[in-house]
């Protein structure tokens, strides 16, 4: 075969690669993940977890990864995608609806959905010769712990029904003796008949409202784990953040008072961290919720693993076997052996691939869908440095700054902060106080615009306050590269010299500090 028409396969296969995991399988998934060291070693642990991740850094892909090796040790997976829970989610939103007429109701549907997962993990046992009537009488058991309903409130109902009665009368009775004394029998026939029909009207004034009985759930769900010889069954929840933030500590309320209890249950959770509130405070140390790092551990983040200035060696293997995993399971033959040899064959050097991984700032789905694009730009011939960074611009330009632009502030803030961080101090990055929280940097992070580099770093100057570190996307200033703009690094310490890793603390790093104060002018408008 004529190389030039290898490298074609190889792209055209980069052209289709699929960017989202719900759209694929599950074994492609399972083919297609790459671990980073350690972090399946940390997923696979015992321990209740967060799993924290912007959109796109694989927080699906990892959760069906941790399903499939679940099922190979002979324990139970139960995957569960919050956005697909329930007949109608719009009624969390539906704020004419009480708060906690909302919660219940995402609980109850959680429960149902688990449930459903547990009749099929239950049905399993019965067909390998489980004790049919016990694992019955426990589901029944479960159901009914699921869901009681009231009436309450001031809402009529009627009910119309046509009601038939009809007898007959007329008996008689026979007697005989026999060996064993008097026998008797009755017999009725019908010498008299009568009928008659009514349509009867039944009213309930009030409203139905779901009540959740907690304690009866978790014994229900005990006894049921204890018929079918205490199996471990992992409940995997994904798209947490999706969930309305007011009602998700109830939802974690139910996971605390219910499943964490019981020993050979494992909770999963993927989530958005600043999108996400699993603990609401009570007066005398009571809460609402689940406490992170005493109920649930909160300790892993994808971000930290796949950002190219938090690791570059690491993330460069990451992502050159992430594209060699995905034409691995897409159609065709390559007959190349390797990671590295894929990226010999598409890349004019090693370079323009770490160009790549630079520009995806730490999200797999925009490396797959940049590798997409430079595929097509590059159609037949080698991709280099010049390719990925046009590539990455119109990336930038038609996909994630349309976003942005969408929302007149938000646009400003953006313009605002690129002027500040990259115009005036021609740095890449900036710090905000860590204990402040702002709406405008929170939709910019999930615009993918700017991005987390590093938490709670420190300053010598303010030993007392922390500051987060974020980087302003590779889009924004591509093409700043090789002019009298560009950017001298990641940010610009006190005493004039350039950052470019992000450490724990600092001498001084008062210039990189972005003043919030400036975006209040701004007015968040959503739409």
């Amino acid at each position: 075969m004529v190389e030039a028409e290898a490298l074609k396969i190889v792209q055209k296969a980069f052209i289709g690669f699929s960017k989202r995991a719900e759209k694929v399988s599950s074994d492609i998934l399972y083919s297609t993940y790459v671990d980073t060291e350690p972090l399946s070693e940390i997923l696979m642990t015992s321990n209740n977890q967060i799993i924290y991740g912007r959109r796109g850094t694989g927080k699906t892909h990892a959760l069906i990864y941790l399903s499939e090796e679940v099922k190979k040790k002979g324990d139970f997976p139960i995957y569960i995608d919050l956005r697909s829970i329930g007949s109608d989610g719009a009624i969390y939103n539906d704020l004419s609806r009480t708060e906690s007429e909302r919660s219940v109701r995402l609980i109850l549907d959680v429960l149902r959905a688990i449930g459903s997962e547990l009749w099929a993990i239950a049905i399993n046992f019965l067909d390998k010769g489980g004790n049919s009537e016990q694992i019955s009488s426990r589901l029944d058991d479960l159901d009914a712990a699921f869901s009681e309903v009231k009436i309450l409130g001031e809402i009529t109902t009627k009910q119309a029904a046509v009601e038939n009665s009809h007898s007959s009368a007329g008996a008689s009775i026979d007697a005989s003796l026999s060996q064993n004394g008097p026998k008797f029998g009755a017999n009725v026939s019908g010498k008299r008949k009568s009928s008659s029909s009514a349509e009867v009207e039944k009213t309930a004034v009030g409203r139905e409202v779901y009540s959740v009985h907690f304690g009866r759930i978790q014994n229900s769900l005990r006894g049921l784990i204890d018929v079918l010889g205490k199996p471990r069954i992992w409940i995997l929840i994904d798209e947490w953040s999706e969930i309305p933030i007011s009602l998700q500590p109830y939802l974690a309320d139910l996971l605390r008072r219910t499943i964490l209890p019981i020993n050979h249950f494992i909770i999963k959770i993927g989530a958005i961290e600043h999108r996400s509130n699993f603990h609401i405070s009570r007066p005398n140390g009571e809460y609402i919720g689940l406490e992170l790092g005493a109920d649930i551990s909160a300790d892993l983040n994808l971000d930290d693993f796949l950002v190219f200035d938090n690791d570059q060696a690491r993330s460069v293997s990451f992502y050159k076997n992430l594209l060699f995993r995905h034409l691995e399971a897409s159609e065709g033959g390559h007959g190349l052996r390797d990671a590295d040899q894929l990226i010999q064959f598409v890349f004019t050097q090693v370079t323009a691939f770490e160009e790549l991984v630079r520009a995806s700032e730490g999200v797999p789905r925009d490396a797959l869908n940049l590798a997409s694009k430079i595929a097509a730009k590059a159609f037949g011939r080698t991709a280099s440095v010049a390719d990925i960074r046009v590539a990455a611009r119109d990336w930038y330009q038609n996909d994630k700054a349309s976003a942005v632009k969408a929302n007149v502030e938000l646009a400003y803030v953006l313009d605002h902060i690129i002027n500040r961080v990259i115009g005036e101090r021609r740095a890449r990055a900036f710090l905000v106080p860590a204990n402040i929280r702002n709406e405008f940097v929170d939709r910019l992070f999930d615009s993918r615009i700017i991005h987390l580099l590093k938490k709670n770093i420190s300053s010598h100057d303010t030993p007392g306050i922390r500051y987060d570190v974020f980087k302003i996307d590779y889009g924004c200033y591509v093409e700043l590269i090789n002019t009298q703009k560009a950017t001298l690094g990641l940010f610009e310490a006190d005493d004039g010299t350039f950052v470019e890793v992000p450490a724990d603390d600092y001498r001084s790093i008062r210039r990189a500090i972005l003043d919030l104060d400036d975006l209040a002018k701004f007015e968040l408008v959503e739409g």
